[in-house]
Parts: structure tokens; sequence; C-alpha cells
């Protein structure tokens, strides 16, 4: 595998590395909110408000922050018997059989960043961070005021007077994840199994 290819992978893996940590991060800070949601209710009768909401939330941006690295590591969730089959007697055909999955795989989830894209853009357009809103109160001049206004004016999920976020951050870890999960499958098609075999080496050794 050229050195090119080799250093893109892994940047690949230190990307999905890291997107993994800050999904793992998340499971802990729900942990701490669903702990505080049953000693709120049993203890107190004061259950943590929007505690659902946090938990859909959350786990969108588990999911898919995690995914690359999931992708990278070869533990996505798929049938494959057909190839270990294959590859015991037909070796070369399950090497060019298993390219062609990821190539396709790279496509369908270039497609979903491509199509999750659009979305993105008009859900962090709806806040107006930087122009001036067509409807409320006119910029103040305070960073703090003006940046509570916009999200005040954001695309939102949850239910108004209990817990309400704005869309746009899970919206942009779905178009992250895609993307980068597309650029994972197309290195695997591209180098093999290699790919991120080599850079998990490296990994051992340093």
């Amino acid at each position: 595998m050229s050195n090119v290819l080799h250093r893109i992978c892994q940047a690949a893996a230190a990307v999905a590395i890291g997107a993994n940590v800050i999904g793992t991060a998340i499971i802990f800070a729900l942990i701490a909110v669903m702990n505080v949601d049953v000693i709120g209710r049993g203890l107190f009768n004061s259950p943590f408000r929007g505690a659902v909401e946090v938990v859909i939330f959350s786990l969108i941006l588990i999911v898919f922050l995690q995914l690359p690295d999931v992708v990278r590591s070869n533990r996505l969730t798929r049938s494959d018997g057909f190839l270990t089959f294959a590859a015991v007697r037909h070796p070369r055909f399950a090497s060019v059989a298993a390219r062609i999955i990821d190539a396709l795989s790279a496509l369908f989830m270039a497609l979903i960043a491509w199509t999750i894209w659009p979305e993105v853009v008009d859900s962090i357009g709806s806040c107006h961070y930087l122009t001036p809103p067509e409807f409320g109160a006119p910029p103040t001049g305070n960073f703090l005021t003006d940046l509570a206004e916009a999200f005040a004016r954001c695309e939102y999920f949850g239910t108004p007077g209990i817990f309400t976020a704005p869309w746009w951050p899970a919206k942009l870890a779905i178009f992250f994840s895609a993307a980068l999960c597309s650029i994972i499958f197309l290195l695997k098609a591209a180098a093999g199994g290699r790919a991120f075999a080599l850079v998990r080496l490296d990994e051992d050794g340093e």
C-alpha cells in the first residue's frame, strides 16, 4: 500500500476514533442524566424534566458518532458467511467481492451524506447566527445575548417548556458520519483488508 494511501487511512482512523471517544463521553453523560432522573423520581418525586427527549437526542449522536469507528474496525453487523466460505477455496474471488461490496457501501453512504447536507444547511440557517433574522428582535451587539436569541430561533427538537435542542447538531452528526463512513469504505475498496489492518499494526507498535 502506498505511503499516501496509508497516511489517508491513518488520518481517517484518527478522526473515526476521536468521534468514537466523543460518542462514548455522551454515553457517560446520558447515564448520569438517567441516574438523576431515577433518583429524583424515586426519592424526591421530582423526575428530570425532558429525560425522554434527552435520551432520544443523545442516541442519535451516539449511534452516528460511533458508526465510522465500527466500520473501520470491521465490527459492523453484517452477513459475511458467503465471503468467509469463498475465501477458503477462492481467496481472489472473495477479495474482489469484498472490495465491490465496500465500493457499493461507500456509494450508499455518500448518497446519505449528499441527501442530508441541504437539511444541515437549512437547519443552521434557521438560527440566523450570522445574518439578521426576518422576525424577532434585531441583534443587540452583545455576543451571549444574540447567541441565546439565535438558539431560540433554531429549528428545534423536543417539547417546548420541557426540553428543546437545535436540530442541526444531530443532522450535522449524521452528515459527518455518513461522509466519513463513505471515505472509510472507499479506502477499504481501494486497499482491501490491508487498509486499516496496517494502521492497527502501527498503533500496536507504538
